[in-house]
Protein backbone atom coordinates (compact mmCIF):
# COMPACT_ATOMS: atom_id res chain seq x y z
CA UNK A 1 0.00 0.00 0.00
CA UNK A 2 1.41 3.40 -0.94
CA UNK A 3 1.79 6.26 1.53
CA UNK A 4 -0.95 8.13 -0.30
CA UNK A 5 -3.37 5.21 0.10
CA UNK A 6 -2.50 4.83 3.79
CA UNK A 7 -3.19 8.53 4.39
CA UNK A 8 -6.44 8.37 2.44
CA UNK A 9 -7.62 5.34 4.43
CA UNK A 10 -6.64 6.91 7.77
CA UNK A 11 -8.57 10.11 6.98
CA UNK A 12 -11.68 8.30 5.71
CA UNK A 13 -14.93 9.78 6.86
CA UNK A 14 -16.87 6.87 8.34
CA UNK A 15 -19.60 8.44 10.48
CA UNK A 16 -22.73 10.44 9.91
CA UNK A 17 -24.48 13.07 11.98
CA UNK A 18 -28.17 13.39 11.13
CA UNK A 19 -29.83 16.65 12.12
CA UNK A 20 -33.27 18.13 11.60
CA UNK A 21 -33.41 21.74 10.48
CA UNK A 22 -35.92 24.02 8.83
CA UNK A 23 -36.08 23.33 5.08
CA UNK A 24 -35.79 26.99 4.16
CA UNK A 25 -32.66 27.42 6.30
CA UNK A 26 -31.14 24.30 4.74
CA UNK A 27 -31.85 25.52 1.22
CA UNK A 28 -30.38 28.96 1.95
CA UNK A 29 -27.28 27.39 3.51
CA UNK A 30 -26.70 24.99 0.61
CA UNK A 31 -27.28 27.78 -1.92
CA UNK A 32 -24.81 30.07 -0.18
CA UNK A 33 -22.23 27.28 0.01
CA UNK A 34 -22.59 26.76 -3.75
CA UNK A 35 -22.13 30.50 -4.36
CA UNK A 36 -18.95 30.36 -2.26
CA UNK A 37 -17.69 27.28 -4.17
CA UNK A 38 -17.76 25.02 -1.13
CA UNK A 39 -20.05 22.28 0.15
CA UNK A 40 -22.42 22.23 3.08
CA UNK A 41 -20.67 19.14 4.44
CA UNK A 42 -17.25 20.81 4.25
CA UNK A 43 -18.48 23.89 6.12
CA UNK A 44 -20.20 21.81 8.81
CA UNK A 45 -17.05 19.70 9.29
CA UNK A 46 -15.00 22.91 9.56
CA UNK A 47 -17.42 24.25 12.18
CA UNK A 48 -17.26 21.02 14.20
CA UNK A 49 -13.43 20.95 14.15
CA UNK A 50 -13.29 24.57 15.34
CA UNK A 51 -15.92 24.03 18.02
CA UNK A 52 -14.16 20.95 19.40
CA UNK A 53 -10.79 22.70 19.35
CA UNK A 54 -12.20 25.76 21.11
CA UNK A 55 -13.88 23.74 23.85
CA UNK A 56 -11.42 20.87 24.27
CA UNK A 57 -9.60 20.57 27.58
CA UNK A 58 -6.53 19.18 25.81
CA UNK A 59 -5.13 20.17 22.41
CA UNK A 60 -6.84 18.40 19.53
CA UNK A 61 -4.67 16.37 17.14
CA UNK A 62 -4.67 17.58 13.53
CA UNK A 63 -6.80 15.29 11.35
CA UNK A 64 -7.24 15.07 7.57
CA UNK A 65 -9.48 17.78 6.26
Amino acid sequence: MTTKNKHKKAGKKDSQLVIRINGEERDRFVSLCEELDTSAAREIRKFIRGFVEEHAEEPVEEHAK
